[in-house]
């Protein structure tokens, strides 16, 4: 191979390689920032699961609680019912989040979802563990979707 074709490979992979190192910087960038954003105590506002849409009294007695380092438990009516871990991918369209299960009824289970900030609210749609991730936030019947609206509690 002549020298210019091994410069031109090595400048290829070197290109590549810093792209792929550069986008890797990026997604924990912004990984860093949308955990910053969900960090802190949620109350529901609004729930969809597969077509039911709950009343908004029993919806609001449901909290998230989520740590810096993508611990969350939920609780409802003040007793705590799941715990578990998160992973953010921001860079996708829409942004999506994976929830395992430690403590609850669904402890081992992975739910895929995806999710957006407005203001003071977030938005996540789920699909029960095993089924494929949401492609828009709609929990029709049928779907085993979780749709959830929640608001920050200020401090």
């Amino acid at each position: 191979m002549k020298w210019y074709a091994r410069f031109a490979l090595g400048s290829t992979l070197l290109f590549a390689v810093t792209a792929a190192l550069t986008a890797a910087d990026a997604s924990d960038e912004a990984i860093k920032k949308d955990r910053k954003r969900y960090e802190g105590t949620w109350q529901v506002i609004s729930l969809e699961v597969d077509g039911n849409k709950a009343n908004e009294e029993d919806a609001k007695k449901i909290t998230v609680i989520n740590e810096a380092d993508g611990k969350w438990a939920i609780e409802a009516e003040g007793k705590v019912v799941a715990r578990g871990t998160s992973e953010f991918e921001p860079t996708k369209k829409p942004k999506t989040v994976d929830l395992t299960m430690t403590e609850g009824d669904d402890k081992g289970k992975t739910f895929l979802g995806i999710y957006e900030f407005g203001d003071d609210t977030r938005t996540v749609c789920l699909a029960q563990a095993g089924k494929d991730r949401p492609t828009e936030f709609a929990a029709p019947a049928g779907s085993g979707h979780i749709l959830a609206v929640l608001k920050r509690v200020k401090k």
